[in-house]
């Protein structure tokens, strides 16, 4: 898998985290414990810092970009869906940003927070916890995230980040 040093900056990728082969991380970027880096995902901290906290799962064809005023950080348990932009947000544990959403520079996205797929999240906006942000640009829905639905999106996609990581060969 594509891992980069940058000059001095150097990823850290925790043991237990899965990164497919197909995924580039480059610089600052930090990967905790039981998260997921799934296929053509790129995590480039060159101008600032990336973290990921534990059991995230970033999936493919995501692009999770930094500023140099402001670094991009993903808490605990967080669902990142497949062809997001991250750029210099903020993601607290537990929420959730679908399919091919983007996120922009300043944005919290609360606990328990959602942002629909296909959402603008423009800069300086707050998704508050158990709300869901949805259109272009996003509007916020207060009270609209289903109990348990963040959670059982975490859950399988650790223990989908496990079969992959004993069971994933490359065949050709």
């Amino acid at each position: 898998m594509p891992i980069y040093a940058l000059g001095d900056l150097t990823p850290s990728i925790h043991p237990d985290a899965f990164v497919h082969p197909e995924a580039v991380i480059i610089g600052d970027v930090t990967i905790g414990a039981g998260s997921s880096i799934w296929p053509c995902a790129v995590l480039r901290g060159d101008g600032g810092s990336i973290s990921i906290g534990e059991r995230t799962s970033i999936q493919d064809c995501s692009v999770i970009h930094t500023t140099l005023e402001d670094p991009t950080v993903v808490g605990d348990d967080c669902l990142v869906g497949h062809i997001v932009h991250l750029e210099a947000c903020t993601l607290e544990n537990g929420s959730f940003v679908g399919n091919g959403a983007i996120v922009l520079h300043r944005v919290v996205v609360r606990s328990g927070g959602f942002v629909g797929a296909n959402a603008v999240v423009n800069n300086d906006t707050e998704v508050p916890s158990g709300a869901v942000a949805l259109g272009v640009p996003a509007k916020i829905r207060l009270g609209a995230v289903p109990p348990g639905m963040i959670e059982e999106g975490v859950a399988a996609y650790v223990q989908k980040a496990q079969h992959f990581k004993k069971e994933l060969r490359r065949i050709d």
